[in-house]
C-alpha cells in the first residue's frame, strides 16, 4: 500500500478544520446512508490537502501507543454522541472499521486515517434531529475524538 491514499473526494457537509501541531488537516465524511437494517452508515476521514493523513500522524508527539488507534477512537467517538447512540443489551450500537488496514499488524497507526462508522440511534433523539444536523454531530464528534488521539 502506499504511503498516503488520494482522499475520497468532496465531504458531504462542510469539512472541519483539526489542527495538529503547526498544520491545519480537513476532517469530512461521505453521505451517510440507513440500509434496511437500521444503522447509519458514513466514512469518516481527515485530509492533508487532496490525500488523507495517516494516524501516525495524528498520534502524541512521543510517538504511537501500542494498541490500535481505533482501541482509542472508538470510546472518545461513543463520548462524543454519548444519549445518542441506541444501548442494546447493555451495548452501545456503535461500530467502526479501517477502510485500510496497515501493512503490518504489529505498526497499527500506519494507516490511512480513514474509518466506516456505523451506528443505530436513539429513535427519539433520531427523530428530533433534521438528517444534515445528525451527520454534523458526528462529523464534530469524530474531529474531537482525532483530536484526543494526540493528547495520550
Amino acid at each position: 500500500m502506499p504511503e498516503r491514499l488520494p482522499a475520497p473526494g468532496p465531504s458531504f457537509l462542510r469539512e472541519q478544520e483539526l489542527r495538529v501541531g503547526d498544520r491545519a488537516l480537513q476532517v469530512g465524511m461521505s453521505r451517510p446512508s440507513m440500509p434496511a437494517d437500521d444503522w447509519w452508515t458514513a466514512l469518516l476521514w481527515v485530509a492533508d490537502g487532496a490525500e488523507l493523513a495517516t494516524f501516525v500522524e495524528l498520534a502524541p508527539a512521543a510517538g504511537p501507543p501500542p494498541d490500535p488507534p481505533l482501541a482509542r477512537l472508538g470510546p472518545a467517538l461513543a463520548g462524543g454522541l454519548s444519549g445518542m447512540i441506541l444501548e442494546d443489551a447493555g451495548r452501545l450500537q456503535i461500530r467502526l472499521g479501517p477502510v485500510a488496514p496497515p501493512d503490518q499488524a504489529d505498526r497499527p497507526w500506519r494507516c490511512p486515517a480513514m474509518v466506516r462508522a456505523a451506528f443505530r440511534w436513539e429513535p427519539a433523539r433520531a427523530a428530533a434531529l433534521r438528517p444534515n444536523a445528525l451527520a454534523e454531530e458526528v462529523l464534530t464528534a469524530f474531529r474531537r475524538a482525532i483530536e484526543g488521539l494526540g493528547r495520550r
